[in-house]
């Protein structure tokens, strides 16, 4: 179960109320760093300028593909551990606007996580120490310590235990199709 919190509004959709709900000069701030971040080759400047100028907690050693899409709402309410991999075209949502309400959630990914290319993460979802996530999934619950999800919806293919007793962590150059 994603852990947000349900903020209700009246009238209009909310996102129509969203300048009640984040100051808009932060927006604009926000936005104006995280496109020069997207296509920043220097990964240590990346997570430089998330820690400095987004107040992103950012472990050392992490790496942001190119074109990642960070909350540009609420960018601070997400939070990498070290030595992480954040795929290709990857996005991380701390916020949902819908119809009647909006909802914000922290996000938390552990340390040593590969999360796969052009994958979508949610509001309010924990993934674990050493988790890898397949490209394109769609993560919309918490991802167990060293588990291999994927999909959409997303589902456990292996639990850390099956991935250990299948020595998949120790074989190099593993790709997912050697996962089948």
């Amino acid at each position: 179960m994603r852990r947000t919190e349900r903020h209700f509004v009246e009238g209009a959709n909310s996102l129509w109320h969203v300048y009640k709900t984040v100051p808009f000069w932060k927006v604009v701030k926000n936005f104006i760093v995280i496109q020069l971040a997207r296509y920043t080759p220097f990964l240590s400047v990346k997570s430089w300028m998330y820690r400095t100028f987004l107040g992103m907690n950012v472990g050392t050693q992490t790496s942001f593909a190119l074109m990642v899409m960070l909350d540009v709402m609420f960018p601070e309410k997400i939070s990498v551990g070290k030595n992480t991999v954040i795929g290709y075209n990857t996005t991380i949502l701390a916020h949902e606007y819908l119809i009647k309400e909006y909802r914000l959630g922290d996000v938390r990914i552990g340390d040593e996580v590969m999360i796969g290319a052009n994958s979508t993460i949610l509001p309010g979802v924990v993934i674990g120490n050493g988790a890898i996530v397949s490209a394109g999934t769609l993560v919309h619950k918490d991802v167990p310590e060293g588990a291999f999800v994927g999909g959409n919806p997303m589902r456990v293919i292996y639990t850390k235990e099956e991935v250990a007793n299948r020595g998949l962590l120790e074989k190099p150059g593993l790709y997912e199709k050697d996962l089948r």
